[in-house]
C-alpha cells in the first residue's frame, strides 16, 4: 500500500525514503525555482520546500487514497550556501568551477527544507549541516565535470558519489547534505500518521 506522495524527482530521495521504509509515489511539482529579492537561503528552501508539496497537493491529479482522501505530499529542497550566497546548479564546466572553487578549503552551509501537507494540515522543518573541503585542484575540478556527476547537484557536487573524495569533515546530517534530511523527515511523517520502517517498501 502506498502510504505518501513524494512531489520529487529526485532519485536520491526516492532511495532515501526506501531506506526507512516508507511506501510511496512520485509525483513532480512545477515550481519556479528563482530565489526572491531580499530572500534569505534558509526562508529560500522553506518556500521551495512547501510550495512543490502544495503544488501536488493542490492539483487535479493529487494522488488518492482507498478511503478517498489526498495521500500526504512531501516536497523538500536543498542548498548550498557560502558566505550567505545559494550555489545553485552548475550551468556549464565555467560555472562548475567557480563554484568549486569558492568550496575548496573551506566550510560551507548545506540547508535542506522538507515540508508535509495533507488533510490535517501542513508542516515543516529545516536541517542544517557544515561541510568543509579539502584543497581541490583545477585539473581534478575538470575531471569531476566530465563524470557528469555536478551537472543536476546544488553545489555542483554530490556527497553520496565521486564528489565524497573532497569531504574532510561534517557536522550535521548526512542524508541532509543528500537532499532529504531523514531524521526531520521521519517526525513529521511519524506526527502525521504515515508509517516508516515499512517491509517492501
Amino acid at each position: 500500500m502506498t502510504d505518501l506522495c513524494l512531489a520529487s524527482a529526485s532519485p536520491r530521495r526516492r532511495e532515501l525514503l526506501r531506506q526507512i521504509g516508507v511506501a510511496h509515489l512520485v509525483r513532480v511539482a512545477d515550481v519556479d525555482e528563482r530565489v526572491h529579492h531580499g530572500e534569505s537561503p534558509a526562508d529560500y528552501v522553506r518556500r521551495l520546500a512547501r510550495a512543490k508539496a502544495m503544488a501536488v497537493f493542490e492539483s487535479q491529479a493529487a494522488p488518492r487514497a482507498a478511503n478517498g482522501l489526498r495521500l500526504p505530499v512531501l516536497g523538500a529542497d536543498t542548498t548550498v550556501v557560502i558566505d550567505q550566497r545559494i550555489l545553485g546548479k552548475p550551468a556549464d564546466l565555467a560555472d562548475c568551477r567557480a563554484m568549486l572553487g569558492q568550496l575548496a578549503g573551506r566550510e560551507h552551509e548545506v540547508l535542506s527544507a522538507v515540508a508535509l501537507v495533507h488533510e490535517g494540515g501542513s508542516d515543516l522543518r529545516l536541517s542544517r549541516s557544515r561541510v568543509r573541503f579539502r584543497p581541490i585542484e583545477a585539473a581534478e575540478i575538470d575531471r569531476y565535470w566530465e563524470s557528469g556527476e555536478p551537472c543536476d547537484k546544488a553545489g555542483a557536487y554530490a556527497i553520496q558519489g565521486l564528489g565524497a573524495v573532497f569531504v574532510e569533515a561534517l557536522a550535521g546530517s548526512y542524508s541532509g547534505v543528500m537532499g532529504l534530511p531523514l531524521f526531520e523527515t521521519a517526525t513529521l511523517l511519524v506526527a502525521a500518521g504515515v508509517p516508516v520502517w515499512q517491509a517492501g517498501a
